[in-house]
């Protein structure tokens, strides 16, 4: 409901009809790494017993090759779909939202707003807090929708996006770890939340 208001506040500023920014990204990251694959490119794993990130990443690598062509085929019929359009987090999950008691005190990190469909965020958020449980993704789509209405086309997309989430999801996080190289001091974190990735992965779904 706080996000659903949030949306509310935004879609009056400089709205404007358009395909969905967030498809064009995942696209965009997913053709890259078909090439990337292609080319032999294979993650450089360092055999160290005590990483953390370790076995996660080889797992996530082995499920990523198999997955990352179904993301085109998913998105190809939403590419060109126009959608009100408006300032959005793009990179709200759990960890991002305050709380005082059951009461949500506040939404942080902005440093990821774009112009998007609220679509985008509702994915990626409900993704974070339920997973695959449909009952409470239905609960939380419902608390968006008594605030804020969606056409059951956008409700649909919302679906899309959380499919197609997870396997992006894994490409951000191999090339933040082998392409990019980048290091991190809390190791054990970064197992932990690839970790949820690669087990969603795993039972068939695709959350963020």
């Amino acid at each position: 409901m706080a996000l659903a208001r949030l949306h509310g506040a935004w879609a009056g500023v400089d709205p404007v009809q358009g395909p969905c920014p967030g498809i064009g990204r995942r696209l965009r990251i997913a053709q890259e790494w078909i090439h990337i694959i292609e080319s032999g490119w294979c993650p450089e794993f360092e055999e160290q017993e005590t990483d953390p990130v370790l076995p996660w990443a080889q797992r996530a690598w082995t499920l990523f090759q198999s997955r990352i062509g179904s993301v085109p085929r998913t998105l190809a019929t939403w590419r060109d779909r126009a959608f009100l359009l408006h300032p959005c987090l793009c990179d709200i999950w759990h960890d991002h939202v305050l709380f005082e008691g059951d009461r949500v005190s506040g939404l942080i990190d902005y440093g990821g707003v774009k112009v998007d469909h609220c679509a985008v965020d509702l994915a990626r958020l409900l993704g974070s807090l339920v997973e695959d449980n449909a009952d409470r993704r239905d609960a939380g789509l419902n608390a968006y929708l008594r605030c804020r209405p969606l056409s059951w086309e956008e409700q649909a997309l919302v679906g899309v996006l959380d499919e197609t989430g997870a396997v992006i999801a894994v490409a951000n996080w191999l090339n933040w770890l082998y392409r990019d190289g980048k290091t991190y001091e809390d190791r054990t974190a970064v197992a932990r939340r690839l970790a949820k990735v690669v087990q969603r992965l795993e039972k068939g779904k695709s959350p963020v």
